[in-house]
């Protein structure tokens, strides 16, 4: 059941941009995988757009959901509906997928593919060495394309691959505050990696303030505070906001308006606002 939402305490300036959310189909026409890290909902475009309109966005960036696995049916057929004007995408395929599906893919609006790894992934010595030919051969082919790599990764991994990161010579984002968990504080040391990350060198990378009930454990999230303001000092113009819906296991205590309002509270400056919600997620997706 979807948390009960609130008012939202400020609206988007116009064109303001959820740069990572996911929709969920009718079970029957989107079958999911087997191997699932949560119950697949019912959550529909047009549920999602209602809660859109309330914080007064425009644009739209869909993130494939672990769920459905490489199969972006559901997605793109959302997509479609908004119209390639207003919505961006990110999928998941195989990283040597024939050159004509990445063509058909950014004719609909796809933009990047997604690094994904399960944010409760417990240490595992050489995962990162086994990540690194995916990585590479895609980012070979979209240094051509313009396309991003989207990483979701459990805090210990977002710091193991620190190196490659450093090297990438192609726009990435990084979810979910790097999945660093927030009771470490923005001290420790794989987030203050990333703060370098966002300020230094080519500055390919891109944060998404997104997620933050998976990485906190205070009451009203008070704990992620620190970091979302570190990140704004750092490198404003490296961060877009997501609400993450429909917040799957998350739902029946997590509320879009509560996240939005949160946003308000780390960027209480109109124009920082304005850069993560507008600005930032114009120059990333190329709306």
């Amino acid at each position: 059941m979807q948390h009960r939402e609130g008012t939202p305490e400020f609206r988007s300036p116009p064109l303001g941009c959820d740069a990572h959310f996911h929709v969920f189909g009718p079970a029957e026409r989107y079958p999911h995988g087997a191997e699932l890290r949560y119950a697949p909902p019912l959550a529909p475009l047009p549920d999602f757009l209602v809660q859109s309109k309330k914080l007064g966005l425009g644009r739209f960036v869909f993130v494939q959901p672990s769920a459905y696995g490489r199969d972006n049916r559901c997605m793109l057929d959302a997509m479609r509906e908004v119209g390639t004007k207003d919505c961006r995408g990110i999928v998941d395929i195989d990283e040597i997928a024939p050159d004509a599906e990445l063509a058909r893919l950014h004719a609909l609006g796809v933009r990047g593919v997604r690094i994904n790894v399960p944010p409760v992934k417990p240490y595992e010595a050489d995962l990162a060495a086994k990540l690194l030919p995916r990585i590479e051969r895609l980012r070979a082919r979209f240094a051509e394309i313009g396309w991003q790599l989207d990483f979701l990764t459990p805090g210990w991994l977002t710091a193991e691959l620190m190196p490659v990161l450093r090297k990438l010579d192609v726009d990435f984002t990084i979810a979910h505050f790097g999945l660093f968990p927030a009771k470490d504080g923005a001290q420790q040391p794989g987030f203050l990696q990333l703060l370098e990350l966002l300020r230094s060198g080519e500055r390919r990378c891109w944060v998404k303030l997104t997620g933050i009930y998976r990485i906190s454990t205070a009451q009203g999230y008070a704990d992620v505070a620190p970091m979302a303001r570190a990140l704004i000092e750092a490198a404003p113009d490296r961060l877009v906001w997501g609400s993450d819906y429909p917040h799957l296991s998350f739902a029946d205590k997590v509320g879009t308006v509560g996240l939005w309002n949160l946003l308000g509270n780390w960027a209480p400056d109109a124009a920082a606002r304005r850069a993560i919600l507008v600005d930032n997620p114009q120059r990333l997706f190329g709306f």
